[in-house]
């Protein structure tokens, strides 16, 4: 399935086309996603739609190198293990199925991600290695066209110099941060700077209390002055990533869906409004597995939004963890 396919996606029957191929593909050729299928005595043949097909539990992540390729392995992420039980790897046969994944659905949604300064507040991702976050936020700071672009760790002072630079030369700004750094930050310095993007990825990691995201949110608007906290929705087994601009609603690039699952029957799924587990279908996940059942919880909404509600319980704490609704 070649790249130029998954990324030309532009409306729901040609999704459904290619995901139906990418499936039977993968039926065929992860020993693990074939294996799984034959437990659950399922016949890819029966397959025809994308409710049929089965879902691999992600946590197969922690324990399996789950490809669908004859390539090599080019990369490996890994996730954070924040409670020190086992991470999860995810071989990537293909990086540049995710250099283009993660370059095009930020495009999506915000335009070239060259066009904007980006500045990363992330210092217990840089403080590890194998983080895929890392290796996006590489990329934007690499090819942005402000020189101010780059990582700030924990001077705090540095990053208030800056954004007062940037705000002053009204230059278009990307400030993406871990919570608990960004809060860090917000007891510390206040600056009004209307149209700055805010973009949290989640995560008090152990170093802060869990909050509730209104709260969490308003802390955030007051210290920078803005209406709205971006989010981004992604993690160490998907090689896409769905996006938020305020408000908690998510919304995923044509090349990826979510479908919310019943909690009481892994093989039933819910409509809108309804509260279920959060499955989801990563179509550039074309040489791992693209159909993959999370622990999060969430609902989604008309037009292609859906909101991510906690977690279940007595679920892994994720390097990408969700607050508390």
């Amino acid at each position: 399935m070649s790249r130029d396919i998954i990324f030309s996606i532009e409306n729901e029957a040609a999704f459904e086309a290619v995901a139906l191929q990418v499936f039977r593909k993968q039926a065929s050729e992860s020993k693990v996603y074939k294996r799984y299928l034959s437990f659950l005595k399922k016949d890819p043949e029966e397959i025809h739609q994308l409710t049929d097909i089965p879902f691999l539990p992600i946590e197969f992540f922690k324990s399996h190198r789950i490809v669908s390729s004859d390539r090599n392995t080019e990369k490996i992420f890994t996730s954070s293990g924040t409670t020190g039980d086992s991470t999860s790897s995810h071989h990537v046969c293909d990086i540049q199925y995710y250099q283009e994944s993660f370059q095009k659905g930020f495009e999506f949604f915000y335009g070239p991600a060259s066009e904007f300064a980006t500045l990363a507040l992330l210092p217990s991702y840089l403080e590890r290695e194998g983080s895929s976050l890392i290796y996006m936020v590489d990329d934007f700071i690499g090819n942005s066209r402000y020189p101010q672009s780059g990582y700030f760790l924990y001077n705090h002072q540095e990053l208030y110099d800056t954004l007062t630079s940037l705000k002053k030369n009204g230059t278009p700004t990307l400030l993406i941060g871990v919570t608990y750094a960004l809060l860090d930050f917000a007891e510390s310095f206040t600056i009004d700077f209307p149209e700055l993007i805010v973009m949290e990825t989640g995560g008090m990691k152990g170093r802060r209390k869990e909050m509730i995201r209104e709260e969490l949110h308003q802390t955030l608007r007051r210290a920078f002055g803005i209406q709205k906290i971006h989010a981004e929705y992604g993690m160490t087994e998907l090689l896409s990533q769905a996006y938020s601009k305020g408000d908690g609603l998510f919304c995923s690039p044509p090349w990826m869906k979510v479908l919310i699952r019943d909690i009481n029957d892994p093989f039933g799924y819910l409509g809108e409004g309804q509260t279920g587990g959060i499955s989801v279908i990563d179509l550039a996940n074309v040489h791992s597995c693209a159909f993959l059942t999370t622990q999060d919880l969430g609902r989604v909404h008309s037009k292609g939004f859906f909101e991510v509600l906690g977690r279940f319980d007595q679920s892994d704490a994720r390097g990408c963890n969700l607050l508390i609704q």
